[in-house]
């Protein structure tokens, strides 16, 4: 299995921020051979739009790959988002991963994705169907309980199939990737219970008649690396999201901690892996200097 670390934006951090400071920082992964760039869908804080800002970093690289972390459905016409997936995939093949989520992990922010009254969960599985069809299928007619296509298609077709990897944690979803989706990507979750996660989705795919590739096992690793600011403000928002968990459970403190974490998530059978930093960085090619002298050796290291 091959294991593969790319790089996180988030609003807490120093960008990446409007126009020179994303471009800056797609031009240093791509000089870097850094695997990847994974774009978050925060709409209310000073980062770009993730669907756009994988178009604008298609257009100024050749083997960076671009995913979004993660990208929330519910509130989307799906149609539209298997358009643009397939408008990404024609622009960048095999370099396009979309993640997507249930519901915006910022509370200000869930009203800009509106779903029925207690049917978020069922709306999300229908426009996953939904995408997923549209995505490998040159016609799609479709009824259900939320959307009704007759005929429908987008084009270009990608060549093959994208895969469609969700977020999330909570036990309903993890059965929800064995059932409908192609890969798990993690948030705030220990090595412990990532591998209680995987072996959840692959009990249920089993049970579904389905298989997800032992390599489709991923999660976020937030670091805090020499020289960042982290504040009060910015741990809270930590201990919000895992009210259950000690912070610093959550946070490498220091490169020598971000290995540690990665090696024990390879141990319960994780292979991608996006790193954020917490906090204020003072510039994303410093980041990105101490990324490359301090990570991207595992790569070779732990891949089998």
């Amino acid at each position: 299995m091959k294991v593969r670390i790319g790089i996180g934006s988030v609003p807490l951090a120093s960008g990446p921020g409007p126009g020179p400071e994303l471009a800056e920082l797609i031009d240093e992964l791509e000089a870097r051979h850094i695997d990847s760039l994974w774009l978050a869908d925060t709409a209310s804080a000073p980062t770009i739009d993730p669907v756009v800002g994988m178009a604008f970093a298609a257009g100024r690289t050749r083997e960076l790959k671009l995913g979004t972390g993660v990208l929330v459905l519910p509130g989307r016409n799906p149609a539209l988002v298997a358009a643009q997936l397939a408008s990404l995939a024609a622009l960048a093949p095999r370099r396009i991963l979309p993640a997507f989520g249930v519901r915006s992990v910022t509370p200000a922010e869930r009203d800009l994705f509106p779903a029925p009254d207690g049917a978020r969960a069922a709306l999300f599985d229908e426009s996953l169907v939904v995408v997923r069809r549209l995505l490998s299928e040159p016609s799609v007619t479709h009824h259900g309980r939320f959307f009704h296509l007759d005929d429908a298609s987008v084009a270009p077709l990608p060549a093959r199939p994208l895969d469609l990897w969700l977020g999330g944690r909570a036990p309903a979803g993890l059965r929800r990737i064995g059932r409908l989706a192609d890969g798990w990507l993690g948030s705030a979750v220990t090595p412990e219970e990532a591998g209680v996660a995987r072996s959840l989705i692959e009990e249920t795919a089993k049970d579904a008649g389905r298989e997800i590739e032992p390599d489709h096992y991923g999660t976020n690793i937030a670091v805090i690396p020499p020289g960042a600011t982290v504040t009060d403000a910015a741990i809270a928002r930590i201990a919000r999201r895992r009210p259950d968990l000690d912070p610093k459970l959550l946070v490498a403190h220091g490169w020598d901690a971000a290995r540690e974490q990665v090696r024990r998530f390879v141990d319960v059978g994780l292979t991608k892996f996006v790193v954020r930093p917490a906090g204020t960085i003072p510039s994303w090619r410093g980041f990105l200097d101490q990324f490359t002298a301090e990570i991207t050796g595992l790569e070779a290291e732990l891949s089998s």
